[in-house]
């Protein structure tokens, strides 16, 4: 049975027809001080596996996410698979300053409390994985951003930077050709930065530039905005479009052409669902 968070819906339905799993119903209310509550339905999951499909951008998701571990639980479920297509805290993933938490620790340890495995749908750094008591694992789905891209010509797959290269191959590598690259930026002054590709012309090339997560849009829009007038298109691919405040308008000010993310984060452009990926690890 298959129990969707509330801002992972349409990725949990897509998962049920995946894999065959009946989807439960879940509604939630929340109280006159705030606290919310979720119900199951059907009421019982004796001897049932539960799998729970939340994606966790908000403390609010986090409490939803434990809600429904324990919902399971209390409806005599067998087993309890945690799916969280977008980890929240995941970048904290360590004390930045003396006193502070580390963040992803606290929440990946408040999660396994409740379950008995956990897939994390491309981590920020697979490494947060070993934060989890219960088993951890990560599930890569990079590739399946070459689904909608068709008829480029003569494609340049750039990163925001050299630690995201490997992104980017892994879907210049799905769609079967193209040139990688990262950006680099370039200080000239206290104020002035100039942002461009490595080492790779992009004149007249259709750019595909490729990011795991896009949250306020300003790194992406000024990668965009250094290749005004050369690229022949500009496509933005991410895995976890968080797009906070108006980070979609700077894209599509910056000139971006299209933007395609994965339904980790259900936004209008979750042109491609990570379904696939996620069935065949349950």
């Amino acid at each position: 049975m298959i129990l969707s968070g509330s801002r992972s819906q349409s990725l949990a339905a897509a998962l049920a027809g995946r894999t065959g799993h009946d989807l439960a119903g879940v509604s939630s209310e929340r109280f006159p001080d705030g606290e919310q509550l979720v119900e199951l339905d059907p009421p019982t999951l004796a001897g049932e596996e539960a799998v729970v499909v939340a994606t966790t951008a908000t403390d609010a998701a986090y409490v939803e996410l434990l809600q429904l571990q324990d919902a399971a639980r209390e409806a005599g479920a067998s087993r309890v698979t945690t799916v969280i297509p977008y980890m929240g805290y995941a970048r904290q993933d360590e004390a930045f300053e003396p006193g502070q938490p580390v963040s992803a620790r606290a929440v990946a340890r408040a999660v396994s409390t409740g379950t008995d495995r956990v897939l994390l749908v491309e981590p920020h750094e697979s490494a947060v994985c070993d934060y989890f008591p219960a088993p951890a694992e990560p599930v890569g789905v990079a590739g399946l951003l070459a689904e909608p891209l068709v008829g480029l010509s003569e494609p340049v797959f750039l990163a925001p930077d050299a630690g995201a290269a490997d992104l980017a191959r892994t879907v210049r590598d799905a769609y079967g050709r193209g040139a990688v690259d990262h950006f680099e930026k370039t200080r000239h002054s206290g104020s002035e930065v100039t942002v461009e590709p490595a080492g790779t012309t992009v004149d007249g090339h259709d750019v595909v530039i490729v990011d795991d997560i896009v949250a306020t849009g300003s790194t992406m829009s000024q990668a965009i905005a250094a290749m005004a007038g050369e690229a022949a298109s500009v496509t933005v691919a991410c895995v976890h479009a968080l797009f906070a405040r108006d980070a979609y308008t700077k894209l599509r000010r910056a000139g971006v052409d299209a933007v395609y993310a994965t339904d980790t984060v259900e936004r209008t452009v979750s042109e491609v669902s990570v379904a696939p990926a996620v069935a065949d690890r349950l």
